[in-house]
């Protein structure tokens, strides 16, 4: 143990201070931190009257609390304040404020004074205190210089003895050995550090730094707050700086910085155009590699240009990524390919559209067989929608049916009726034969493909004939089981409702034989049967469920509009969770009201689904925007027809309904004149409606819907004609009847003789008459006339004047010679025609077809 741990240990110097020593971190700009010494004044303590104050190395703070000493600048305050003076008796209230202002004023510099001369008596006791300490710490080094001295004199002495022995031991053993010796030192005990000289140096070099007080003499010196932080002073690491150092670690903590990463190779479906960033978002590459891939190729592109499907490989390529092309058809939903397994397809319940001509019993014999009646709810007691509905039968077995409309304008929603369906049930009433929509359900069932039963209704009827119905049917190569056909029919009345279990066997039979399966268990798809905009519901569409099971909150497909299933009402209004199978359902959640006959596909996802119908929304865009392939001829004959536009906007209750009178209004069209349709939507009359009608100067054709409020306003305020329907054939008649009468009335010429113009006379100054010799008929006075020369018409005019010799007379016979003036013209030359006629006016009147 050295001397200088004998020694007991120094007392560390220090200044008991009227002032507890607290620290504030200070934050830089760039990470730098700093931690500043600052002051904290010590509460003043009160004692009770008479006892002594605990001893205090300061001065006892003043009883008032000191107010933050306020820089006063340069201004010598008063020696001596003074002392308030009573308030004078006559004092005004500005006086007084005046006055307190100044007193207050005296008192802040009093207490300012007293700060500042207590602030240098603390000074000059600091200055004491801080002399005393130096003094001390310089009899201190004093000391410890001397010490060091005595033992380096001590360790020096040591070391001397102990070489002196060896030295005098080796010379005689060097004389009688050439060899060195092989011990040529003894060990010697171990030098203690010079500690006090290590002291002196770093005092020394804290001279030369500059640095004095107490900041130099305790820089060396360990203490808790340097512990604690060890950082301080030094600027702190950035963000990023951090962010990299653990990106670091992860990388060597995932295999090490050695192992190059893995590229990871991709499969990258590219369209036929696609921009940069979205190519690069599927690679995995940063856009900015791309682009400088472009560069390369001599292609100035930016990250949000587009590029072809050719330039996109290329890249794919060369980042060493596979490549999947698709076209933009591609993003559609093909459901055909789309076949389902054997295994998995379950029986399903038969669809059956009941078809036949208008008003021959259709709904009553849907109604007898559903035991409802919805012939009274339908205008003019005709079908004008397709209703769907599913019947249990008594053994359990469930039969769908469709109910299609009858009237002539209806064909397109009886052909959808045909396609959807297994079985056509064809009602030919007994006492009225076959009508042309019969002749028409006909041939849609045989274009479909489907299988027909003949229902002869109205046997009730006592003109009823049923062999005469079967043997018109032969005329259409229908040929029922009663002639040794394969078409079962069936008699049957339904207003009495008789026939009825038979029809359904023959339904059940017909159904067993075609083996109808479909698979519940997968996503739906359905075909619109109708649709419609709902005032409070919003689009609706009534659907038949083809296979799988439609759920609520499905997200689907159908046509050019997606959506979310929010409800799911079957036919009798009640709300399910999940439509299987050849179910009929009303489905709420579109985004639109979608066209009669579309196809609803249940896809995944929601943006799936909006991917498909804005794919189809452009493409239907293009197909109505395209313009058909013309020509010169087409082009001429348009600039010269003088055909008469009617302009007209339709709107009704359901797509269905829409189609039927925009395609009736096309039907009524000539050659003269013909229906523009300038609007055609489902739903309300709305303002947009009644604002394009004013624009354009047409009527609005309402068919089963009415205007709302703001609508009504607008039609009175501008005038706009209204036409509303219940039933299509009175709709049909009156737009015809319209359309004619733009026309205005039809005029007929119907010829009444011709004469031969033999010479020319003047007649008067100007006029000329013309000797005519009468060839056919009779010529009058006063009809329209014809000159014509070599069969080309010269002048179209009147006869003004007719004579026979010297007399005025109103009509000349056949065989006869004559004298004539014509109306506004004197072109006339021996050798022309004249050609009498007269102009009948009838009402026009158009075809309805």
């Amino acid at each position: 143990m050295s001397d200088e741990e004998k020694k007991p240990a120094r007392k560390p110097l220090g200044l008991k201070r009227a002032v507890d020593a607290g620290e504030v971190k200070q934050t830089f700009s760039h990470g730098r931190t700093n931690k500043v010494a600052v002051e904290v004044k010590r509460r003043r303590k009160l004692v009770k009257p008479g006892e002594a104050p605990a001893p205090e190395p300061t001065p006892a703070p003043e009883p008032a609390p000191e107010p933050a000493p306020e820089p006063v600048a340069k201004k010598e305050p008063p020696k001596k304040a003074a002392p308030k003076k009573p308030a004078p008796a006559a004092e005004t209230p500005q006086e007084r404020v005046a006055r307190l202002q100044r007193e207050a004023e005296e008192d802040r510099l009093k207490l300012a004074e007293e700060a500042r001369k207590r602030d240098e008596q603390k000074a000059k006791q600091a200055a004491e205190e801080e002399k005393k300490r130096q003094e001390d710490n310089k009899k201190a080094e004093e000391e410890a210089e001397k010490r060091a001295k005595e033992e380096a004199e001590a360790a020096k002495q040591a070391e001397a003895e102990p070489e002196a022995a060896p030295a005098k031991e080796e010379a005689p053993a060097a004389k009688g050995s050439p060899t060195p010796a092989a011990r040529k030192f003894t060990p010697v005990a171990r030098p203690e550090p010079k500690r006090p000289a290590k002291k002196k140096e770093d005092k020394r070099a804290a001279k030369d730094t500059g640095g004095g007080g107490k900041d130099k003499r305790r820089s060396g010196k360990l203490t808790v707050t340097k512990a604690l932080n060890e950082d301080e002073g030094r600027r702190a690491r950035s963000l990023a700086a951090l962010k990299r150092a653990r990106e670091k670690e992860r990388r060597m903590q995932g295999g090490g910085s050695s192992k190059p990463r893995e590229k990871q190779v991709r499969d990258v479906i590219v369209p036929e155009a696609i921009t940069v960033g979205e190519l690069a978002k599927r690679m995995g590459e940063k856009g900015a590699d791309l682009v400088k891939e472009l560069f390369n190729l001599d292609m100035m592109v930016t990250v949000n240009q587009t590029i072809d499907q050719d330039t996109a490989e290329l890249l794919v390529e060369q980042f060493g990524h596979n490549i999947e092309k698709v076209s933009e058809a591609d993003v559609d939903i093909d459901t055909e390919e789309d076949v389902d397994p054997e295994e998995t397809l379950k029986a399903r319940p038969p669809v059956v559209t009941i078809m036949g001509h208008v008003d021959h019993g259709k709904t009553s014999l849907l109604d007898a067989l559903r035991g409802t009646d919805v012939t009274k709810g339908e205008a003019g007691g005709i079908t004008q929608h397709i209703g769907s509905y599913q019947i249990t039968t008594k053994d359990k077995q469930k039969i769908t049916f469709l109910d299609t409309p009858g009237h002539a304008a209806f064909t397109e929603m009886r052909q959808r009726g045909a396609n959807v369906t297994d079985i056509v049930v064809l009602v030919v009433a007994a006492d009225d034969g076959i009508m042309p929509q019969t002749i028409e359900a006909i041939n849609h069932t045989k274009a479909a493909g489907v299988p027909m039963i003949v229902a002869i209704n109205k046997m009730d009827k006592p003109e009823a004939d049923p062999n005469n119905i079967r043997s018109r049917l032969l005329e259409h190569e229908v040929i029922v089981e009663a002639m040794s056909g394969d078409v079962q029919d069936v008699e049957i009345s339904a207003k009495e409702k008789t026939g009825l279990d038979e029809l359904l066997e023959k339904i059940a039979l017909q159904a067993e034989l075609l083996e109808l399966k479909a698979r519940p268990d997968r996503d739906a798809d359905a075909t619109v049967i109708e649709a419609q905009l709902d005032k409070g519901r919003g689009p609706v569409a009534t659907v038949l469920i083809t296979r799988g099971t439609l759920k609520r909150g499905d997200t689907f497909v159908v046509g050019t509009e997606s959506g979310r299933v929010r409800a799911i009402v079957n036919d009798q209004g009640k709300q399910i969770k999940e439509a299987g199978p050849s179910m009929p359902v009303e489905v709420l959640g579109l985004g639109g009201v979608p066209s009669a006959g579309d196809q609803l596909t249940v896809v995944e996802n929601e943006q799936r689904a909006r991917e498909v119908a804005e794919y189809r929304q452009e493409k239907a865009t293009e197909k109505r925007t395209a313009l058909a392939p013309t020509s010169f001829d087409t082009m001429f004959n348009n600039l010269q027809s003088n055909v008469i536009e009617w302009p007209v906007l339709v709107k009704a209750d359901v797509q269905g309904s829409v189609e039927a009178i925009v395609n009736a209004l096309h039907n009524i069209s000539t050659d003269d004149i013909k229906a523009r349709v300038l609007h055609a939507g489902v739903g309300a009359i709305t303002e947009s409606d009644v604002t394009l009608a004013a624009a354009s100067n047409a009527p609005i054709i309402g068919f089963g819907v009415r205007p709302n409020a703001k609508a009504r306003e607008l039609v009175k305020r501008d005038g706009v004609r209204m036409m509303y329907y219940d039933v299509i054939y009175h709709l049909t008649e009156d737009v015809a009847k319209e359309m004619a009468g733009e026309l205005g009335p039809e005029r007929i010429e119907t010829v009444v003789g011709r004469a031969a113009v033999k010479q020319v006379f003047k007649s008067g100054k100007k006029d000329k008459a013309a000797g005519l010799l009468v060839e056919e008929g009779v010529i009058r006075k006063g009809l329209f006339a014809r000159l014509t020369r070599e069969d080309v018409i010269v002048s179209a005019t009147t006869i003004a004047s007719l004579r026979r010799f010297k007399d005025d007379v109103d009509e000349v016979r056949a065989g006869l010679e004559c004298g004539v003036v014509l109306e506004d013209t004197n072109d006339i030359q021996p050798g022309d025609q004249l050609e009498v006629f007269e102009v009948e006016e009838r009402e026009r009147t158009l075809e309805v077809g």
